[in-house]
C-alpha cells in the first residue's frame, strides 16, 4: 500500500482515492457539509483554508490545505492507482 502526504505530515492510502476536487463549487460545498453532518469528513487543514477535497472509496471526505495540482503531482509520483501497470 502506497501513501501520499496531504500536508502537515498527514498521509492517506493512494489506492483508496476516488477523486481530488476543488472546494469552490456549490455541489462540492454541499457534499462537504453532508459529510460533516454524517461524520464522514476528515479535516486535515490544521485551521488553514481548504484548497482540495479528496473523496475516498469508503465515502469519507478529506479536506486538505494543499492545492489540487500539488496533490495530483504527489499521487502521480507515488505511482498511485491512476497509472497503467
Amino acid at each position: 500500500m502506497k501513501f501520499i502526504n496531504i500536508g502537515y505530515g498527514n498521509m492517506i492510502a493512494s489506492e483508496r482515492i476516488v477523486t481530488i476536487v476543488s472546494p469552490e463549487s456549490a455541489p462540492i460545498k454541499r457534499m462537504i457539509q453532508e459529510a460533516r453532518d454524517e461524520g464522514r469528513a476528515i479535516d486535515a487543514t490544521y485551521g488553514r483554508k481548504t484548497r482540495a477535497v479528496i473523496v475516498m472509496d469508503s465515502g469519507h471526505i478529506i479536506l486538505s490545505s494543499l492545492i489540487t495540482e500539488t496533490l495530483a503531482a504527489r499521487l502521480n509520483e507515488s505511482g498511485g492507482s491512476n497509472n497503467n501497470e
